[in-house]
């Protein structure tokens, strides 16, 4: 499409280039394009494909909120309806035109479009409006690159980059071309500037996943001993901004980074947890999901859903508080079972944790309270801010853990005193009763892979497990 007001685009281009220099904030105008049914498609019965699983005025105020994740100065935001999807630009010409007076009117340096752009629209919007132009992938992919502290975070960023990146290079370089030897005067074009760009960014990919797999490994190894230990996992998992962090610094008693934003956490934290009964368990705090989550992200944080996939419990943290609480819950499934984690069967290992209920007005809590009585995995009110609920709820992880327990009557001589000490510290006593001889009666409850540990700690006692009882050794 041809561009008119050249000279009005030229005061632009200056414009913009002396607010750069100046450190302004970017100014942002982010469009979220809803896909909609025309009359027609309506009374053909054609299929119409729309991209909200949320409200339309949510969905663009998350979309403002990604943008001011980095620091974006939103100037303007708009809800365009869309019958007929161009191919060529997603938008008609004659919007396009519409859209392009608004940015040079206020000096627009970004937009963001709410939407998975291909490469050939992405770089029309942008000859069109001559500015930057960025999906939700790109606004995503942008977030996460300034997010990341570690040297595993920065790598799964940069291969997510790439691999969005590589199918935007564009034909650009053409008139740049390698001269390849020859015969004589034959010759002629060689590897051109694309198609090197395209070597070097492979090559880059390529490094990133094989470093990306020693970090895998290096994981299983962790994982391996964790099991060995052996101590339980636990993931947090959620959608962004639902208070995961909070409830894991409550729990762990640690300072892990918490913030109002959105990826506030992208790499992953552990820490002990004590749990009621003398269980400890590995809880970990991975990062936020959200609505039409990149692929490319998926296949490049792998390695770190992989706590995930392979915890012994899930905690879905949920903020009922939003208003699209629901959505937000079919968001995050939607990403468990792109981890082939089957959130339907009768033996899941998911534990919903309603988070901010100290938002909540009482009717909306009453209404709250008896939803999660007949909800179809177990949920549990709390509010990961003041506390309330928390004690509930690890006793929750613990008998959720403890199902698979193995309960033991210990009949130990009045001498047991270090081992009975143990015991407290590492099973879960019922009962412990003294006799008139002095023989201590004790009914615990231990998980099966600490019997191994039990058995040594009577051995060193001079004691014997056998079937359900413990007795004195011959």
């Amino acid at each position: 499409m041809k561009i008119k007001y050249k000279s009005e685009q030229r005061q632009y281009k200056l414009a913009t280039t002396r607010s750069k220099v100046l450190c302004f904030p970017t100014r942002c105008f982010v469009i979220l394009p809803v896909i909609v049914a025309s009359n027609k498609q309506l009374a053909d019965g054609e299929p119409v494909h729309t991209i909200l699983s949320h409200e339309p005025d949510k969905r663009l105020a998350e979309a403002c909120g990604l943008a001011r994740a980095i620091d974006l100065d939103i100037v303007c935001q708009d809800l365009i309806n869309i019958h007929a999807p161009r191919p060529a630009t997603l938008f008609g010409s004659g919007k396009i035109k519409q859209l392009l007076d608004i940015i040079l009117r206020d000096r627009i340096e970004l937009v963001i479009v709410d939407h998975a752009l291909s490469p050939i629209q992405q770089r029309n919007l942008e000859k069109a409006w001559c500015v930057k132009v960025l999906d939700r992938t790109g606004l995503i992919l942008e977030i996460f690159g300034r997010r990341a502290r570690t040297r595993e975070g920065c790598l799964q960023v940069e291969l997510a980059h790439l691999t969005f990146e590589r199918s935007r290079l564009v034909r650009s370089w053409t008139h740049l071309e390698r001269q390849r030897g020859g015969f004589g005067f034959l010759g002629g074009p060689g590897e051109t500037q694309i198609e090197t760009d395209r070597r070097l960014l492979q090559a880059r990919i390529n490094k990133i996943e094989k470093e990306l797999a020693k970090v895998t490994r290096t994981r299983g190894l962790h994982r391996k001993s964790r099991r060995d230990a052996p101590y339980p996992t636990v993931a947090i998992v959620g959608y962004t901004n639902a208070g995961k962090s909070t409830l894991f610094n409550i729990l762990t008693n640690s300072e892990v980074f918490v913030q109002d934003q959105v990826f506030a956490t992208l790499d992953p934290t552990m820490r002990a947890l004590a749990l009621e009964g003398g269980r400890t368990v590995i809880l970990s705090d991975t990062v936020g999901f959200i609505s039409d989550l990149p692929t490319t992200l998926i296949a490049a944080f792998r390695a770190t859903l992989e706590e995930v996939v392979v915890a012994d419990l899930i905690l879905h943290v949920r903020d009922v508080h939003h208003v699209e609480t629901e959505a937000q819950r079919a968001d995050v499934e939607c990403v468990l079972s792109e981890l082939n984690i089957d959130i339907d069967i009768p033996e899941c290992r998911i534990i919903e944790v309603w988070n901010k209920i100290d938002l909540l007005s009482p009717s909306q809590l009453e209404d709250i309270q008896f939803k999660a009585k007949y909800y179809k995995v177990p949920a549990y009110l709390i509010s990961a801010c003041s506390g309330n609920g928390i004690p509930a709820l690890r006793l929750a992880i613990a008998e959720q853990l403890g199902k698979d327990d193995i309960e033991l009557s210990l009949a130990l001589p009045f001498h047991a005193g270090r081992l009975v000490n143990w015991l407290y510290e590492n099973t879960r006593v019922i009962s412990l009763n003294r006799s008139d001889d002095g023989e201590i009666k004790v009914v615990v409850r231990i998980a099966a892979n600490c019997l191994g540990r039990l058995r040594s700690q009577t051995q060193s006692a001079g004691l014997t497990v056998k079937d359900t009882q413990i007795i004195p050794g011959d």
